[in-house]
């Protein structure tokens, strides 16, 4: 059972959960308490930092001290729509160059 330090609260519903760091890198809240209807395996590794991996494929099963968690998007009853994310560029807009002009005369 994991401990209650890094328990924080979703800004829009208020239920606990914990922020993890997924298989590709990015951030992912899920659940804070463990549920055996999630579809995620969560496990702190040896710096302490909460991973999760998607349960199936070539690993459907618990391995070691992982704990069946879910994604707190599923679950949040209370959600705001987010705004579009921006370009890459924010700011940029599509500039057309003209070429040198020569004029022969």
């Amino acid at each position: 059972m994991p401990s209650d330090h890094d328990v924080a609260t979703c800004d829009d519903c208020f239920a606990r959960i914990r922020w993890a760091i997924t298989v590709n890198g990015r951030r992912q809240a899920v659940n804070a308490d463990p549920d055996e209807t999630g579809n995620l395996a969560a496990h702190r590794d040896g710096t302490g930092t909460l991973k999760v991996r998607v349960l199936g494929g070539e690993r459907p099963t618990l391995e070691h001290a992982e704990w069946q968690a879910m994604p707190h998007a599923a679950t949040c009853t209370n959600r705001r729509p987010r705004p579009p994310r921006s370009s890459s560029r924010p700011g940029r807009r599509a500039v057309v160059r003209y070429g040198t002009w020569r004029w022969n005369r």
